[in-house]
């Protein structure tokens, strides 16, 4: 049984864990300097897909008994897949709260 998977999934939760404490770089540090919210929220929206699609092939390429597909890989990126949906969703949230928010003020 191999674990590089799992070793490679606790690093990845080690980075994001330092990021979130505010110990790594920023996102906003990634950003070019004229990236406008829009084109920002685009990319967003463009990696979730991506991680939706590529889940969908690896969990196809199991599930058809290829031998590359280990089950380890395919329930890993169904869980990022998933969380980065969720979160995805939790943003939209907040955004259409404060659009309502602003709309209601009266001027």
């Amino acid at each position: 049984m191999s674990v590089q998977g799992i070793d490679n999934l606790l690093g990845e939760l080690k980075a994001m864990s330092a990021k979130a404490a505010g110990h790594g770089s920023s996102s906003t540090e990634s950003l070019p300097e004229g990236a406008d919210f829009a084109s920002v929220l685009k990319s967003s929206l463009d990696q979730v897909s991506q991680m939706q699609l590529d889940s969908q092939a690896k969990q196809q390429a199991f599930e058809s008994g290829s031998p590359d597909a280990n089950l380890q890989d395919v329930m890993v990126s169904l869980q990022k897949a998933s969380l980065s949906f969720q979160t995805m969703v939790q943003v939209r949230n907040k955004l259409v709260s404060a659009y309502q928010e602003v709309m209601n003020m009266q001027v």
